[in-house]
């Protein structure tokens, strides 16, 4: 068994005293592991590092073993991120995130607006923005999308400005004012149609939302918390929060 693609690398732990283990998100295969020969040596260091864009090369004798990886850097996005906290939080949380898809289960659309979305981790001013889209795309993925498209209540799209915490189905402003204090409030860039100017609480109020639910379907029946790594990254946009006006 063999097959060639690209990827993105979510992880790698040490293996014996020169190997590693990969783990690989790939745009035709899915999220894949496979042992690196060598993959502790001073060449391959910088190829395994999270978040990087690799060419794969898989095999194994038989479909279902762990196989082998032949790993080459495209562009290094760890590098980008290393630069700065905030980058490397972003980094460390969606290449976190992504390990929650099960094992070679394709998905391609994600993988491209992974892509999208590591194009432009290096402007400060954009990926926040983009971060919140990327894990609504996750969502989706996981078979948990939200539905921002019409008013839960009465089945307009005009002023959506609410999410239900109960059912992800978005609510106009006259629908929800009873019951404000009870809905996620829904930032108006992720509105259909709406091109208002993104401002730093849409950015927080997207990550809160979106944090909701992902805790609510993915982490919550587990008995477990969101990840530190997301966490980490939403604290230090929060305090950075003015410099991305």
């Amino acid at each position: 068994m063999e097959w060639h693609d690209e990827g993105i690398v979510l992880s790698v732990r040490a293996h014996g005293e020169t190997s590693a283990i990969a783990d690989v998100f790939s745009r035709t295969h899915g999220r894949y592991s496979g042992l690196v020969k060598g993959g502790r040596s001073r060449r391959m260091r910088p190829v395994l590092q999270i978040g990087n864009h690799v060419d794969v090369n898989w095999s194994a004798r038989l479909a279902d073993h762990l196989g082998h990886f032949r790993l080459e850097l495209h562009h290094g996005y760890a590098a980008t991120a290393m630069e700065s906290p905030l980058r490397l939080a972003a980094l460390s949380s969606l290449c976190t995130l992504l390990r929650l898809l099960p094992e070679r289960d394709p998905h391609s659309s994600l993988f491209e607006v992974t892509m999208f979305f590591l194009g432009f981790l290096d402007d400060d001013s954009v990926w926040p923005t983009l971060m919140v889209r990327w894990e609504l795309a996750l969502l989706q993925e996981l078979g948990f999308g939200l539905d921002l498209s019409e008013c839960a209540a009465t089945g307009n799209n005009d002023n959506l400005v609410f999410v239900s915490p109960k059912s992800g189905r978005a609510v106009s402003a006259a629908a929800g004012e009873r019951y404000a204090d009870r809905l996620l409030r829904l930032p108006h860039f992720l509105v259909e149609g709406r091109n208002a100017i993104v401002q730093s609480q849409d950015i927080m109020d997207g990550l809160s939302l979106v944090g909701y639910f992902l805790e609510k379907h993915v982490f919550g029946p587990k008995g477990e918390s969101l990840p530190e790594a997301r966490s980490r990254m939403v604290e230090l946009v929060k305090r950075n929060i003015y410099s991305l006006d």
